[in-house]
């Protein structure tokens, strides 16, 4: 049986642009920890790559990890985050629910850079506000977070804690289509 987080192969190439969009915003981050590291930019570019139809799946699933790896090599948690939404951009070409993981992490990293609340409320508002409607669409097909136990919407990491808030937000004003 699929999983409802993966959504259609459509689906995930929209999501993918907006997830790396979001992941873009904070990779200056990372590359200040790491100058010489490429692997999250890849990973943004691979995404947008997936997203206008220039990469497949397959090849894509298959090298998703390894902007998760540079996330180790960050010198803060801010570039450590950054990473983390590169990768999980990146990972959007196997599951669509990690467009929203892409989205947490990135509003995690501003707010670690910025140590504040007001940093996320920020980088949760512009990221709904650059929904197309084909986005928020797809967005609406993801299962609730922490509901749905097949794929990473499920009760781990992203259901939980600073991450697992963002994500709430976000699915919030997609329904409710602020």
């Amino acid at each position: 049986m699929v999983s409802p987080q993966t959504l259609s192969e459509a689906d995930r190439r929209i999501l993918a642009v907006w997830a790396a969009d979001c992941a873009e915003r904070v990779l200056p981050l990372f590359e200040a920890d790491v100058p010489d590291d490429g692997r999250p930019r890849d990973a943004i570019e691979r995404a947008r790559a997936f997203g206008s139809g220039e990469l497949s799946a397959a090849g894509e699933i298959r090298r998703r990890f390894l902007a998760f790896r540079a996330a180790g090599t960050a010198a803060t948690p801010a570039g450590a985050a950054a990473a983390r939404a590169a990768a999980q951009a990146a990972a959007v070409a196997h599951m669509g629910a990690h467009a929203l993981g892409a989205a947490a992490y990135a509003a995690k990293a501003a707010a670690l850079a910025d140590a504040g609340l007001s940093a996320v409320g920020a980088e949760l508002q512009w990221q709904v506000a650059g929904l197309s409607p084909q986005t928020r669409s797809a967005l609406r097909l993801l299962p609730p977070v922490g509901e749905d136990k097949a794929g990473p919407l499920g009760p781990g990491l992203l259901a939980t804690g600073e991450l697992g808030a963002n994500i709430r937000a976000i699915q919030s004003a997609v329904s409710t289509g602020d």
